[in-house]
């Protein structure tokens, strides 16, 4: 581990240690394009002796824009890397207004874009900017290629001036600025420096399963992120073969391509899938469906280490062979375990996957955290169903009186790009302040219970805790999102975004007389009786108190593109609250 102290150590490590003929796994024209270790550092160091005849100076900084996960992100990233510049990822789903915002506040030279729907956002600000090239990975009219720099770079005569560069890198030096999809305001830039992310990708690595040469990973969630980003350093440390998915679309048809045995996930991916397979349960009869149910409800028991007992085990062996076993398949047949990661998960996801064998394992952290805190991991008795395993090795946790989560260690950040107001308002003695609150239980796993800003009272003085509400309506499959509401009102309400997917396939099966439009189903009173049985069900979990007394239904999808969301998928709750002032109001006022 001494060898690897910055983040572009990784592939000289697995050169040395594990070198492998599949590093990295592309699909160009219909067909996975393999790179090996070799190749992925020859190209990286063309890259940098491009750069630097370009005249990129140490703590330049450039942008890399993609759409999908490819082999051309890691190879720009390492070339950055190694010459002192600093890699400036961005999510491709904001707005061009937001791509201005954050090339001009890290003041980024060049950018890196990957396809022409990226280009076109990047050109409609390119003028606002510092920027003074724009490079893609895609072929495109009126654009560079990416391939230029290759040829700019073929010539190794300056490589000793790379190899100064890259010894003049220490592991303090900052690295990256993750510019992070605040749920409010403008997005924050998180300064991360290498050694903030190599020591959290070395201590997280000790949680994986074991993995080596052998082991094939599916990559899909975006890599400008940084959760599946310091998992690719890893994957890199373990000598494993990276594929990158297609797209979010192609997930199940390259599952079944290339059989991986791991892939991170993110909640809503996994209760998409989950809904998925029970529509195919509707399709279903008679004795087939019966022990689809039974084998789903059975699931739904599902403890860790045996601890049901041998009869359990002895149907779910059976529940394995006739029913399971076709959703593995469906994944491939190879997958073992998922790292999830970015939102919480619902316990009864955990425990149906777990039964299945296809191991959930959740894990807690943020970008100012580079981002691990504590993942579960199922050797050693550290995996516990609705906890997000132990912390990692140091990387210290601790409560504070009033339950927020404060987190110390070398993964910290060195803090908010040319911000130090901000900064200095979430760190108190080198423990940073993560907004969230938490336990940690007698056997020391943590489990989060809520947003600290998103709790709120209501007009009788009690607090509601919206998270616990929402993950546990969000079980149901008539429910695709939903915002609990209602500080300093009488009562606590909801604003719920329907599953117009499932429900459609509901009214087919039913053979109800509803119209299929997103605002026809919003406002049927069929299917909002229908919604008020899933409220009622999930309410009997909750005080009084704390019950949703009265909801309403948005008559449109929430989304990335229209702003409800954050691009990983978390709720935007000003602009959702915003943007229903009108259903808000219905809630508490229906008279009025």
């Amino acid at each position: 581990m001494t060898d690897i102290k910055r983040l572009f150590d990784f592939p000289y490590y697995q050169l040395k240690h594990k070198p492998t003929d599949k590093a990295l796994v592309t699909k160009y024209n219909g067909k996975w394009t393999p790179m090996s270790t070799q190749e992925y550092i020859d190209k990286a160091n063309t890259i940098s002796r491009a750069l630097l005849r370009l005249g990129v100076q140490k703590d330049d900084k450039i942008a890399v824009i993609s759409s999908t996960n490819r082999t051309e992100w890691n190879i720009m990233d390492i070339g950055i890397l190694q010459t002192g510049a600093q890699n400036i990822p961005i999510y491709p789903t904001i707005s061009a207004e937001d791509y201005e915002y954050v090339l001009n506040h890290s003041e980024s030279t060049y950018c890196f874009v990957s396809d022409e729907e990226v280009l076109e956002k990047v050109r409609k600000v390119q003028a606002n900017t510092k920027l003074k090239e724009v490079y893609s990975f895609n072929h495109i009219d009126g654009c560079k290629h990416y391939s230029e720099l290759f040829e700019l770079g073929k010539d190794k005569s300056n490589q000793n001036e790379v190899e100064a560069r890259k010894d003049a890198v220490k592991p303090n030096d900052l690295a990256t600025i993750i510019y992070t999809s605040g749920t409010t305001g403008r997005p924050k830039g998180v300064m991360l420096s290498h050694w903030n992310i190599t020591s959290n990708a070395l201590d997280s690595s000790k949680r994986l399963p074991k993995i080596d040469g052998e082991t094939r990973i599916l990559s899909f969630l975006p890599i400008c992120h940084i959760f599946e980003r310091v998992l690719i350093y890893i994957y890199q440390y373990a000598g494993t073969s990276i594929y990158f998915a297609e797209g979010l679309d192609k997930i199940g048809d390259n599952a079944k391509e290339i059989k991986p045995h791991l892939m991170s996930v993110v909640p809503r991916l996994l209760e998409k899938v989950f809904d998925k397979i029970m529509l195919k349960a509707d399709e279903l009869s008679g004795i087939k469906q019966k022990l689809f149910y039974w084998a789903v409800e059975l699931g739904e028991q599902w403890e860790p280490y045996k601890t049901n007992g041998a009869w359990y085990e002895f149907k779910l062996s059976i529940a394995n062979k006739l029913i399971f076993s076709k959703w593995r398949e469906a994944l491939g047949g190879e997958l073992t375990t998922m790292v999830s990661g970015s939102a919480a998960l619902q316990p009864r996801l955990s425990r149906i996957f777990g039964a299945a064998r296809m191991q959930v394992m959740e894990g807690y952290g943020l970008t100012e955290t580079s981002p691990v805190v504590g993942v579960g991991m199922y050797r050693d008795n550290c995996y516990k169903v609705g906890t997000v395993g132990k912390p990692i090795d140091n990387v210290e946790v601790k409560i504070a009186e009033d339950g927020e989560i404060l987190i110390k260690g070398p993964n910290v950040m060195l803090g908010y790009y040319k911000d130090p107001e901000k900064t200095d308002s979430v760190m108190t003695d080198n423990y940073f302040h993560t907004g969230d609150k938490g336990i940690i239980d007698q056997d020391g796993f943590l489990k989060i219970t809520g947003r600290k800003k998103e709790m709120f009272k209501t007009s009788g003085g009690k607090y509601i805790i919206p998270t616990l509400l929402e993950n546990d309506l969000k079980q149901s499959l008539f429910i695709e999102q939903v915002m609990v509401v209602g500080e300093g009102e009488k009562m606590p309400g909801a604003i719920i975004q329907p599953n117009f997917d499932f429900i459609r396939d509901w009214i087919d099966h039913k053979n109800l007389n509803i119209g299929k439009s997103e605002s026809e189903i919003a406002t049927s009173d069929i299917v909002i009786n229908r919604i008020q049985k899933e409220v009622d069900k999930y309410n009997k979990h909750f005080g009084k108190w704390e019950q949703i007394k009265r909801f309403e239904l948005t008559p449109e999808a929430w989304t990335i593109d229209d702003g409800h969301l954050t691009p990983t998928m978390k709720m935007k709750r000003s602009i959702i609250r915003e943007k229903y002032d009108a259903l808000y109001e219905k809630i508490y006022r229906p008279n009025a």
